[in-house]
């Protein structure tokens, strides 16, 4: 192996490419196969082609050449074969079923082609079949096409027919890939139809249609499977598709496992189970296998196991592709195959099988390797290697070129002169073939490589060797001849040139020579060193050169040429004079030997049996010699004849006998030291010619190849001559026989006709010559037989159905001949078939038989056939009769009804076997005769469907049709009857008007169309509507609305702002759209810009005054007539706040701000307006005042410092106006006589300063004045100083307030002076004391006396006191501290929706100390965590949210910032889009059409439910049956359901999804039967199976429903463990917070505490927790009343608005703490600390529980659930009731109930939740009549600083959210104020009630019952308050009070919050509704007053039917603020008196 690799190495590296402009090339290799109709003939080009001049020629596979037979067979002259069509008579093996290769040939080689297999098919008769089958309902039934197999091969399966319907495959028909029929789940109808099937011929294109078959359909019967069409064991090749059938019957069906080699099938997408089998796409070699189909059922098995080998194409590389090398070398060529491994690989050259010699051998385990060793010039040419297996044949080739490749150099160097140690290079080129290989050499001896000689060698591509010689470091020693030597295998070639190194002269020694005799011989002068003079040879002291022989050269070289022994051989002296006078020399002795010389000799002519003796005489050269013989290259033995005598210098060749095994070359070689010499000659032996088969008379058949016998022999071989006589007399003259392709000698020298024809009859002569002897010949007779032929008859005729028809058959040949008819593959015997009668008669050379029918019948139709038959061949002609008649009637159908029109479709059966001419429709109203038909005649035959047009609506029709073709026409079809259907409306609507509504809304009023163009009942409208400006599409938008009367009205919303509009509106009926109104414009109204303006830019042009300069916003986004531009602008401060916003309005695009504060940053906010208000704002610009002198010092003061100082502080300019530079002090003396004051510089940061040098007790003025780069500023309040010796304890810092953000550290500076130096204290106010300051890790004081505090939080603030004394004095300075901490989260709701927006309102929460500076809106799908982000301007207290999904829930969530940062997140709240899911309207008809294979729905009835209907899918299958078949669409308006069965009924199921859901719609429909007639409802036919489906169809739902019950007791086990779980962590919360309020605090409050801040849903979570056992025994309290319907029928007052039942339990009594709201506790903050919460403790004693059920009028039929309980302040004395209300709906909107939830990330909602579901079950179990939802009621503090109004005392404030305008979500906060003074003692808010009577005095009003102000719409909409005499007794108020009040007049008979004095006496009220009092406060010093009275009030609440309503006491007063909606009673509590109860809001939610 490692041989042939290295062989192979050695060969690549030798070889180059070919000469590019020879090529030879394969145009299409693959061919290897060619079938073709005998009725149109081949053309095959050569696949070989090649460049230039190429040779293209055909062959048989035997190697035959291809000659030329008249219209047979013909080679054109650019190498195409063709094949002429031919009869059947023509047909010869020889020629047209025969293999076929095609060859090129040019100079660069010869190629062969693949074999390819050349086949004519015949046109011959074939009929196929299709076998009745049976099967079971429900199950498969397999139809296969049974094709001949004489045609089998070129048959395929087209289509099938099912009543000459053409099968489309589908949902239960299929048609396999190899024509078979499957047919699944097969229905009783299924035996009521034909079916056949379809072929088409692959070559001759005829089709052929096979009998019908039935299906007979049986009731399913148990069995095990039967397989019904299985798979066979095959190959098939990768890359190709294949499919596996196996299916089967069985009862019950039988389930089909694939299996591949016993494992199961690999998971892959190419794999593919389908009815029909196993499909595996793109086949890999890996998919080789044993398949297994295993077929089972619960009655049995089968199984189909079969192989399938998949093999890879073979592919053939052959390597190298061209190679192009010398004579000598070796050649390996390897062929690489890919692909099947089983195959045989063969190697040829040009043509020619190889067969392996001395040279050529093949190698390998595949004989893949061919081996050329000593390649000679014959070996050059084309090689090919051929692999094959089976019919596959793949090759590749190689182009070898050799050649002469001596080596000979072709650039070489030159004598050169060097120096020592100077480096040079020598370069020799050299090219040969192989590529010869360069050696060097000094003075003829090899050089060795070292480190100062180095050599490389290398070839370039184009086969040329370069090698280098670099000397590095020449010394004396490397000058001399270097010669460079390239050799190869082919032979050698030298170059040598001097080079000189200077240095002393001198020879080296030089070794003698041997000279051959004859050639030339070279002698080197080994001189070194240089200069020298000259170099000269001597031989016998004689000068050389002294003759012609001799040359020097001028480097010293002496050439003898044609050296002579006698001459030339002796002493040479080479002499170098190396000076003038001085030489050197060397000797050399040169011996000559002479090689031999051969004398010629010559072989002389010899016959066979003579004697020969020749002699081989060496006349000269040096003994010893031998001698030697050789034939024929091989060394010749004693024996055989041949005796050889050898003597000293001669040999002798001697023959005894001469034979023809004598013949050959003989060599004679002889040899000594000298050389090797030979001489060859040739030795003949004559052989005469002889016959050894003498040719004889014979005869030939026509068209067949025959051979006429005549071999002959001899020596020379001889020549055959044949020569041809035509006649059958005597022989008159011979003319050569002309050799064609036709006419052939073969090797043994007969005489080959291929193909005999009549014109070769006649005598043939034999004639053989060698030139010895004589020629001999011998001739013979041909004798040609013609075969049975027939020569005439007709391919194709025609007769008429019922007249007599002739055929005739002319056949000739050798008689006799018989004549043989046959129908098909029938033979016609007339005795038999009394309609056929045969007539022959003999014409001579012809015989003519005719064939006669009498008379022709539609059966006669097809192929007859006459055969001629002789003893010499056979002969058939084929006859195709057509019987023509008028056409079967056409089978009408069908397919579409309209309202007046309807569509045909028929399907033409037998036409007659002639072609349809056209179609004629008749049709007539039911009621009347034909006679009175109307009719369309002369329909195209190529269609097979009409519309007629012009009909009734709703009239019934009879149609029938006929066809013709040129015989005549049809009987009428079968009479169809067909009702019209509805037509759409004629007429569009009138009196179209339109009215904007908003500046996105336009209301659209019409009225209906005529009646008279209605054409049915209107079902509902469709509005079109697009935009008419600029750069709209044109498109209209439809909108869709049910009718509702004759006058209409429909609002289009979400339209572009100000936009024109134009309207169209279109009627629509069941059968489908009328016409559109007349197109009329409108404008939406005005709308705010939707952009601000661009390019906004501030240019600051002093220190107050700013340049605004803006571009107006694009003019798309007005949406409406720009009024003007408003700038918004305010000032931000160092400390991070914000001033006062201002805005300017201007008309103009630019404005001038006036007025600015100095040196400040500005914000400034650009919009545009329209009259309908604000657009958006540009973003924040910031810019900056300029410069400006400073204002003057905020505060000045001197203390003394010593005897001669004083000290000066300062605080910085109010009013910087720029950046403090330094600041400069003044003294003066006003009595010491000085002009000017003395002035002293501090630098900026420095805020005191010590003026020394000044008089003991003398006073000064001093003053301080600040410097910008402005220039000096306003000078400070002047202030006297004084030196004094003794110095009191003086600071010289300043008190005031400082504000800084939380989480910062701050310095409280501090400093002082005094002697002795003064003591330094620092205190915080706590209520009425001071504490002192304890330095810890986070407040440190200074040495200098400042107050450091580390990261200060909320609680750090206060007034700190510093205190500086000494024994002289002391001084303080109080600071108050205020720290800015994130804002509280705000109140966020929702106050609008729509389909596409939601609109959110909000009240912001307390801002931190700092300005709020915008919100953060997130918003996301409520099923979704992806937030979107939206920032709002601080002063917007709404947002809309749009271009939201439409019906769809979603969650927003909000957040302030200010300049600390981002506050606490909002609770999430969720709100749905306007929208639902689609819904279908089952008024509207779904079918407009129906007939038996089609359906068409109408989906115009589906109701989008607000929202675009994005996808209908429908889901609809045979009744009965398992499989669904889907359709989807996006089209509203109509579908068809195609391929349907006749005679069904269909389930259909229909799912409308649009961005709020899904709507299902399902019914049942059922198609037309064949005829066109109904069928009736199905019925259920009892069965075996039925029983097991039907127990089937019972089990399924039951085991499913136990499941789901047991699955929902375990899921209601968890929640309600989990449940408690979490109620019981609610509790454990409870009391952590309670922990945690216990803790006291030691921070001081400066000013006036507030009561503790509650939030009420926690002790709302205690309340439910605690009582959650007494809940639990609700149903066993004996106190407990049901809420019945009955309840509620007691007789109600008139007056009265609501009737209430009371339930009651007691509850557990438990002292708890007061709970602090921990959504209040941010990092670094004291929630009570934060609202000055006093630390004394409050406990809270629930009593009490109560819930109430009211029940109100019809017209508001909301329940509201009221809970009560009530807390005891111990510590004052003070008894509060507090109320929650609940309200609760009967469950009718899911989306209702789910709007009124909240969601909230605190934990304490979290719970109250839960406990509310609690407490909604509970509610539930008592309430058994009905079903509750209990609606949201959140309750917490939601005062703010930012509310506070009418004072400038920190008070809370009642605010509102905005409210919807319509019945929906309602939510309002309410909050009392805080307390103010001492007089005002604790206020309580009070809601107002939905009653007038609100001038509330000392007196009292008693109010009336009967009247109610500023009701909700949904109230006002009832009778009641729609009386005439009801008046709105209410006052005026501010629409946002307004819409509080209407939702607060919810609760005017459920609850009420007041305040009761405790002297007072509640008063009766006979009307009132039977409640508990909601809130009611006690003093301490009256508490058994205050139990008196609270028990006066609650007693009748729960017992009495008109319990008492307390009044408010006589010093009531309203409170004064803007929100006025609190009824404010004051208790005369004195200041000092704390609150024990903080204030509190309410936020209640109405649906």
């Amino acid at each position: 192996m490692w041989l042939t690799t290295l062989l192979l190495v050695y060969s690549l590296t030798r070889a180059y490419s070919e000469d590019p402009r020879t090529s030879l090339y394969f145009v299409n290799d693959s061919l290897q196969q060619v079938i073709f109709s005998s009725s149109v003939g081949t053309v095959l080009p050569c696949p070989a082609a090649g460049t230039p001049g190429t040779i293209l020629r055909w062959y048989l596979a035997t190697k035959d050449d291809i000659y030329d037979v008249p219209n047979i067979r013909h080679v054109h002259l650019n190498g195409t074969l063709q094949l002429y069509p031919f009869s059947p008579s023509g047909f010869n093996s020889f020629i047209h079923d025969n293999d076929y290769f095609c060859t090129a040939e040019n100079v660069a080689g010869k190629i062969r082609s693949p074999n390819i297999r050349v086949k004519a098919v015949f046109r011959e008769p074939y009929t196929v079949r299709v076998e009745d089958q049976r099967s079971m309902r429900g199950s498969v039934a397999v139809f296969k096409c049974l094709i001949p197999p004489s045609v089998q091969e070129y048959v395929s399966v087209v289509s099938w027919e099912k009543d000459t319907v053409s099968i489309i495959p589908g949902s239960r028909f299929h048609i396999t890939s190899y024509g078979a029929l499957y047919i699944s789940d097969v229905q009783k109808e299924d035996a009521l139809s034909t079916y056949r099937c379809i072929t088409r011929h692959k070559y001759s294109g005829e089709t052929r249609q096979s009998n019908g078959a039935r299906l007979s359909v049986s009731d399913p019967m148990e069995s095990a499977p039967t397989v019904l069409d299985s798979f066979q064991s095959k190959e098939v090749k990768t890359g190709e598709t294949m499919e596996l059938p196996c299916i089967a019957s069985g009862y019950p069906n039988p389930v089909i496992r694939w299996l591949k080699d016993n494992r199961p099938l690999p998971v892959d997408s190419r794999w593919t189970k389908r009815i029909t089998g196993l499909t595996i796409n793109n086949l890999h070699v890996e998919d080789s296998g044993m398949y297994i189909c295993e077929v089972t059922n619960t009655f049995g098995s089968a199984e189909v196991t079969e192989i399938i080998k998949v093999i890879d194409p073979l592919r053939v590389t052959v390597t190298p592709k061209k190679l192009k090398t010398g004579i000598g070398s070796t050649v390996i060529l390897s062929c690489s195959v890919m692909g099947s491994p089983e195959y045989i690989i063969r190697w040829y050259r040009d043509t020619e099988l190889i067969i392996p010699d001395g040279y050529i051998s093949v190698r390998g385990i595949n004989n893949d390797t061919l081996l050329i060793t000593s390649a000679q010039k014959s070996h050059s040419g084309a090689y090919q290697c051929f692999a094959t297996r089976k019919s596959q044949t793949a090759q590749d080739f190689s182009i070898i070129v050799l050649e002469d490749g001596t080596p000979r150099i072709i650039s070489s160097f030159s004598e050169k002169v060097v120096n020592p140690g100077e480096q040079f290079f020598l370069m020799c080129t050299a090219k040969g073939a192989p590529p010869p290989t360069l050696t060097w050499t000094l003075d003829d001896e090899l050089i060795i490589r070292d480190s100062s000689h180095r050599s490389n060698q290398y070839t370039l591509t184009d086969g040329t060797a370069v090698s280098h010689m670099n000397v590095t470091n020449p010394q004396i020693k490397d000058g001399g001849v270097y010669r460079c030597a390239a050799r190869n295998l082919v032979g050698s070639a030298e170059y040598q040139a001097r080079i000189n190194v200077r240095g002393s002269p001198s020879i080296r020694p030089m070794r003698n020579i041997t000279a051959i005799a004859g050639r030339d011989t070279f002698i080197n002068c080994r001189v070194i060193g240089y200069p020298y003079y000259s170099i000269k040879w001597y031989k016998d002291s004689i000068l050389l050169p002294d003759n012609h022989r001799q040359a020097v050269f001028e480097n010293g070289t002496l050439k003898l040429m044609d050296v002579q022994k006698g001459m030339d051989e002796g002493e040479y002296v080479c002499s170098v004079l190396v000076q003038q006078q001085h030489s050197i020399s060397q000797r050399v002795h040169v011996t000559v030997k002479v090689p031999p010389l051969i004398q010629p000799f010559e072989f002389p002519p010899a016959s066979i049996g003579q004697l020969l003796y020749i002699p081989c005489v060496v006349s000269s050269g040096d003994m010893p010699i031998r001698i030697t013989w050789r034939k024929d290259g091989q060394v010749i033995l004693s024996g055989s004849g041949v005796t050889i005598e050898t003597k000293e210098f001669m040999s002798s060749l001697q023959i005894s006998s001469i034979s023809l095994k004598h013949n050959g070359n003989y060599t004679c070689i002889a040899s000594n030291d000298a050389a090797t010499v030979m001489r060859e000659r040739q030795l003949i032996v004559r052989v005469p010619p002889r016959f050894v088969v003498q040719p004889n008379n014979q005869d030939g058949i026509y068209g067949k190849a025959g051979v006429l016998n005549c071999s002959v022999d001899g020596y020379p071989p001889p020549k055959v001559m044949w020569k041809h006589a035509k006649g059958s007399g005597n022989p008159q003259q011979y003319h050569p026989v002309p050799l064609t392709g036709r006419i052939q000698i073969l090797g043994n020298g007969s005489l080959l006709i291929r193909h005999v024809l009549e014109e070769d009859i006649g005598y043939y002569l034999c004639q053989a010559s060698n030139g010895v002897g004589t020629d001999i010949s011998k001739s013979m007779f041909l004798t040609v037989k013609i075969p049975a032929m027939i020569t005439s008859h007709p391919n194709t005729t025609i007769a008429i159905k019922g007249q007599n028809k002739e055929l005739n058959c002319t056949a000739r040949g050798e008689r006799p001949i018989i004549i043989r008819w046959e129908k098909e593959d029938t033979v016609i015997d007339p005795d038999r078939m009394f309609r056929y009668s045969v007539a022959t008669k003999d014409n001579g050379e012809e015989v003519v038989s005719t064939l006669k029918i009498t008379p022709a019948d539609r059966g006669d139709s097809g192929f007859f056939s006459c055969h001629a038959i002789n003893s010499y061949g056979e002969d058939r002609g084929l006859i195709q009769l057509t019987v023509q008649e008028p056409p079967d009637p056409p089978e009408l159908e069908i397919r579409e009804v309209k309202a007046r029109s309807m569509n045909l479709r028929w399907t033409q059966r037998f036409d007659g076997n002639s072609l349809i001419l056209g179609f004629d429709i008749e049709y007539k109203n039911k009621s009347d005769s034909w006679d009175l038909k109307q009719s369309t005649r002369n329909i195209n035959p190529t269609i097979n469907q009409a519309n007629i047009v012009d009909l009734h609506p709703a009239s019934v029709y009879s149609i029938r049709i006929y066809s013709f073709n040129k015989i005549g026409r049809s009987e009428p079809s079968k009479e169809l009857t067909v009702s019209t259907e509805e037509a759409a409306p004629d007429g569009p609507p009138m009196d179209v008007i339109l009215q904007p509504v908003t500046s996105q809304s336009i209301r659209v009023t019409w009225k209906a169309p005529k009646k008279e163009l209605q054409n049915g009942v209107i079902r509902g409208y469709q509005i079109g509507y697009r935009e008419n400006g600029p750069g709209s599409n044109g498109q209209y938008s439809i909108v869709e609305m049910k009718a509702t009367g004759d006058s209409e009205v429909y609002t289009l919303d979400n339209l572009k702002k100000f936009a024109q509009y134009g309207v169209v509106v279109q009627a629509f009926n069941r059968a489908g759209t009328g016409p559109s109104s007349s197109e009329i414009n409108a404008t939406t109204l005005e709308d705010v810009p939707s952009q601000p303006p661009d390019n906004v830019k501030a240019v600051s042009i002093s220190s107050d005054v700013v340049t605004i300069v803006w571009s107006p916003p694009p003019r798309s986004t007005l949406n409406g007539v720009l009024k003007g531009f408003r700038v918004i602008y305010w000032s931000v401060h160092q400390d991070g706040d914000w001033g006062e916003m201002q805005n300017i309005t201007t008309m103009e695009n630019r404005v001038e701000l006036k007025g600015l504060e100095k040196f400040t940053n500005y914000s400034v906010q650009v919009l545009a307006f329209t009259q309908a208000g604000d657009g958006v704002r540009s973003l924040v610009l910031y810019t900056q005042t300029k410069e400006d002198i400073p204002g003057p010092p905020a505060e000045i003061k001197a203390v003394p410092s010593s005897a001669n100082s004083v000290v000066v502080a300062w605080l910085p300019p109010t009013k910087p106006n720029g950046i403090i530079r330094k600041y400069t002090i003044f003294c003066s003396s006003p009595g010491s006589g000085q002009p000017a004051p003395s002035e002293y510089e501090a630098s900026p940061d420095t805020l005191y300063y010590r003026i020394p040098n000044l008089n003991y007790q003398q006073q000064y003025l001093l003053w301080v004045a600040a410097v910008t780069s402005a220039g000096r500023g306003n000078v400070s309040n002047k202030v006297t100083g004084e030196p004094a010796a003794k110095v009191p304890a003086k600071i010289i810092a300043f008190g005031g307030t400082v504000t800084t953000p939380w989480m910062r550290d701050v310095f409280l500076p501090c400093r002082s002076v005094g002697d002795p130096g003064p003591t330094i204290k620092w205190t915080k106010d706590s209520k009425d004391s001071a504490i002192p300051v304890q330095v810890d890790g986070h407040r440190m004081i200074f040495n200098n006396g400042t107050l450091f505090l580390r990261s200060v939080r909320a609680e750090d603030s206060g007034y700190y006191t510093c205190t500086a004394t000494n024994t002289l004095g002391f001084d303080m300075i109080t600071v108050n501290l205020l720290v800015q901490v994130p804002p509280d989260q705000p109140r966020l709701t929702v106050s609008k929706t729509s389909s596409s927006t939601i609109t959110l309102a909000w009240i912001p929460g307390d801002n931190g100390g700092s300005s709020i500076r915008g919100f953060v809106l997130q918003y996301s799908v409520d099923n979704s965590e992806e937030w979107k982000d939206v920032f709002i301007n601080p002063t917007e207290r709404s947002f809309k949210l749009d271009h939201l999904k439409c019906g769809t829930w979603y969650k927003v969530k909000l957040a302030a910032k200010n300049s600390v940062g981002a506050g606490r997140i909002s609770e999430i709240i969720e709100a749905k889009t306007h929208g639902r899911e689609p819904a279908f309207d089952k008024e509207r008809h779904l079918f407009t059409h129906i007939n038996s294979t089609h359906a068409r729905l109408n989906l115009q009835g589906w109701n989008s439910g607000g929202c675009p209907i994005t996808a209908i899918v429908m889901d609809y299958r045979p009744k009965g049956t398992w499989p669904w078949l889907t359709l989807k669409t996006n089209l509203s308006h109509e579908v068809f359901l195609q391929d349907l069965q006749g005679a069904t009924w269909y389930e259909l199921k229909m799912r409308a999804c649009n961005s709020a859901g899904c709507g299902n719609e399902t019914t049942h429909f059922a198609t037309l039967d064949y005829d066109g007639s109904t069928i009736p409802p199905i019925k259920s036919i009892q069965g075996e199976g039925d029983d097991v489906k039907k127990l089937f169809t019972i089990a399924c739902p039951v085991i499913l429903a136990t499941v789901a019950v047991a699955l929902l007791f375990v899921i209601r086990k968890k929640r309600k463990e989990k449940r408690l779980k979490r109620l019981r962590d609610a509790k454990s919360l409870a009391e952590m917070l309670i922990s945690k309020n216990n803790r006291s605090f030691d921070t001081p409050v400066k000013g006036q505490p507030q009561g503790p801040r509650l939030h009420i849903d926690i002790p709302r979570v205690q309340l439910l927790i605690e009582d959650k056992e007494g809940i639990k025994q609700l149903g066993d309290d004996k106190a407990t009343i049901p809420a019945t319907e009955s309840e509620f029928s007691q007789s109600v007052n008139p007056q009265s608005f609501c009737t209430g039942v009371s339930l009651h339990h007691p509850a557990m009594i438990q002292n708890t703490g007061p709970l602090i709201d921990m959504s209040d506790i941010r990092p670094g903050t004291n929630p009570v600390a934060r609202k000055s919460v006093k630390s004394a403790h409050s406990t809270r004693n629930r009593y009490s529980s109560q819930w109430t059920l009211t029940k109100c009028q019809a017209s508001t039929p909301a329940r509201t659930l009221t809970s009560d309980w009530r807390t005891v302040g111990s510590q004052h004395g003070i008894t509060v009731t507090e109320s929650d209300s609940y309200s609760a709906s009967l469950s009718q909107d899911t989306d209702k109930g789910r709007n009124s939830m909240v969601s909230t990330e605190s934990a304490s909602s979290t719970y109250e939740e839960l406990a509310r579901a609690y407490e909604h079950a509970k509610l539930e179990e008592q309430l058994q009549h009905a079903k509750f939802e209990i609606t949201e009621c959140f309750i917490s503090d939601s005062s703010s600083d930012q509310m506070t109004t009418g004072t400038n005392e920190n008070a809370d404030s009642m605010t509102s959210m905005s409210t919807p305008s319509e019945a929906g979500i309602c939510r309002f906060t309410a909050s009392p104020p805080q307390p103010q003074d001492v007089d005002r003692g604790k206020n309580v808010a009070v809601p107002i009630a939905h009653r007038a009577g609100k001038d509330f005095h000392s007196r009292g009003i008693q109010r009336t019952p009967g009247d109610y102000c500023n009701l909700p719409l949904y109230v006002k909409s009832d009778a009641f308050f729609r009386k005439s005499d009801v008046r709105d007794p209410c006052p005026v108020v501010p629409p946002r009070e307004a819409s509080i009040r209407n939702m607060a007049r919810a609760y005017q008979t459920q609850s009420r919050h007041m305040t009761l004095d405790p002297n007072s006496k509640p008063p009766i009220h006979p009307h009132a509704t039977a409640t508990l009092p909601q809130r009611t406060v006690t003093a301490s010093s009256s508490t058994a007053t205050a139990s008196a009275n609270m028990a006066a009030v609650t007693a009748p609440a729960s017992t009495a039917n008109a319990p008492a309503e307390p009044r408010l006491p006589t010093h009531t007063k309203i409170g004064g603020s803007r929100d006025s909606l609190l009824e404010v009673s004051t208790a005369g509590l004195n200041r000092s008196q704390k609150q024990g109860a903080g204030a509190y809001s309410k936020s209640y939610t109405l649906v």
